[in-house]
């Protein structure tokens, strides 16, 4: 009998899942231009395993909304609940299997004062390769001021489940200090050998060592201050930081808003194993920032800033920050004795009059990404930001063409591959103030048109007021619970 019951409750759920999908509308008016749909997933590419692209049309301007979904095969399904689209996920995935390496093909209808509209069709091609299936990002507000309270969180890529890494609100001890949190990172994409900083009240470096937690204080005798901006090298122990003097400034009129600056910054190498620190460069004169290791570990990339005028070096730097750029440099590593080689230029971007900052280098050790503007080493609040990426190894080689990732006159900045080379992320502020994800896919020098990162409600983005701060790919989630990570600060 139990069974007889459960058979019919879920026969029930079917039809009521039947009834509740939309009719294609028998007559409409052909619009003939494509759907204002948010986020905007006309002819994106998209991976093999992400989660459900929901979308909507303007609700200031449509009270209905209706897309087919056509798959490959011919098989449809159509979607619709009042302005909005959302796709089940086991039937989205089902229909992102069906499509792999071609193209789902959708139709939308929008209903206007009781008439219905119909939008000329769009693809969403489906990538053969997969995205990794975990991000990690710092929610954070906007001002970089207000920070009573931001979160350290995960998100499947494949689902829309979201976990929470560690919070400031369980081990901040002086709530008028408060306590920042930040600069999370994982050794080759995986989470048995990462960290985080917290930086103020009960500050110190969390990490975590083959899965075992501990707190680490990096300020040295001979550092200027604790390590800030790390990469872990990509097989061994090693962890290089930038130590940094950093400093904000508040526009109240021009259109950045708001500068951060170093006024000392140098590079270390971290031992793991030894909890020792070495310098790895450290000139008086000039800024090194942002170390980032190639996949294979031989080399130690960064940036660095260009000698100023005679005549600037002794002022104040808020008098002159706008004429601090960056180029990148490389160093030789050699694993068994823990040396540098010698200091190699690798682009030169102040000979165009460019600032470049947060290097990256594919996995298969091709190209050099990076974020370029106009100064400075802190693009995410400059308008004239934009994601770069160019072939290494190639002198004459041709930037590859960026415009299907960066937006026009917004910031775009803090660029990663994904694991396999396939998907390109950045941050970026096109939609309003706040940083949000974009993903590009990447397949033979060419970057297809970025799609924002899908949520269950689309409209989440717009209610969201944080923003996605340092996003990172990573293959396997963290499992560490907030408790265990509070446990392991310093008694104060």
């Amino acid at each position: 009998m139990k069974k007889y019951f459960l058979l019919c409750a879920m026969a029930l759920m079917l039809m009521a899942s039947c009834g509740n999908r939309p009719e294609v509308p028998s007559s409409s008016i052909a619009m003939q231009t494509l759907p204002a749909i948010f986020p905007d997933y006309c002819n994106v590419t998209v991976p093999c395993n992400i989660a459900p692209l929901n979308f909507m049309l303007p609700a200031a301007e449509f009270e209905a909304c209706v897309a087919r979904i056509t798959m490959p095969d011919g098989k449809q399904q159509t979607y619709g609940n009042g302005v909005k689209v959302q796709i089940p996920e086991k039937e989205w995935h089902a229909m992102l299997n069906a499509a792999k390496g071609q193209s789902l093909q959708v139709e939308v209808w929008g209903q206007k004062q009781g008439q219905w509209h119909s939008f000329d069709s769009f693809a969403i091609h489906v990538a053969p390769e997969p995205i990794d299936e975990y991000l990690s990002y710092r929610l954070i507000e906007p001002t970089y001021v207000a920070w009573s309270y931001m979160e350290i969180a995960q998100r499947n890529l494949t689902s829309f489940e979201e976990t929470q890494i560690f919070n400031n609100e369980v081990t901040s001890i002086d709530r008028e200090k408060g306590q920042c949190i930040n600069c999370h990172s994982c050794q080759n994409y995986k989470t048995d050998n990462m960290l985080f900083h917290v930086r103020l009240s009960n500050g110190c470096t969390v990490l975590v060592n083959d899965g075992k937690i501990s707190s680490v204080n990096l300020k040295r005798d001979n550092t200027i201050s604790a390590g800030v901006y790390p990469s872990w090298h990509p097989t061994e122990k090693l962890i290089a930081f930038s130590t940094n003097k950093t400093r904000q400034a508040f526009h109240t009129q021009h259109l950045n808003k708001i500068e951060v600056y170093d006024e000392a910054s140098d590079l270390i190498l971290y031992d793991v194993a030894t909890d020792s620190v070495s310098i790895v460069c450290n000139d008086p004169d000039l800024l090194e920032v942002y170390p980032t290791w190639s996949p294979d570990g031989q080399y130690l990339y960064y940036c660095k800033s260009v000698p100023l005028p005679e005549e600037m070096r002794d002022k104040d730097i808020r008098t002159f920050y706008p004429k601090i750029q960056y180029n990148l440099y490389r160093r030789s590593f050699d694993v068994a004795s823990h040396q540098f080689g010698e200091e190699e230029l690798v682009y030169d971007a102040a000979s165009n009059d460019k600032s470049a900052t947060l290097p990256r280098i594919s996995p298969d050790g091709k190209y050099l990404l990076f974020a370029e503007g106009q100064y400075g080493c802190f693009h995410t609040r400059h308008h004239d930001a934009d994601i770069v990426c160019v072939p290494l190894g190639e002198e004459t080689a041709e930037r590859v063409d960026m415009t299907g990732l960066n937006s026009d006159g917004f910031a775009d900045s803090y660029p990663s591959w994904s694991s396999n080379g396939h998907w390109i992320m950045c941050g970026s502020r096109r939609i309003d103030e706040y940083s949000r994800v974009f993903i590009s896919y990447f397949h033979n020098g060419k970057v297809e048109k970025a799609f924002m990162l899908p949520q269950e409600d689309p409209e989440q983005n717009l209610f969201l007021l944080k923003c996605y701060n340092r996003p990172e790919f990573m293959v396997e989630p963290v499992t560490i619970s907030v408790d265990e990570f509070q446990r392991v600060f310093p008694k104060k």
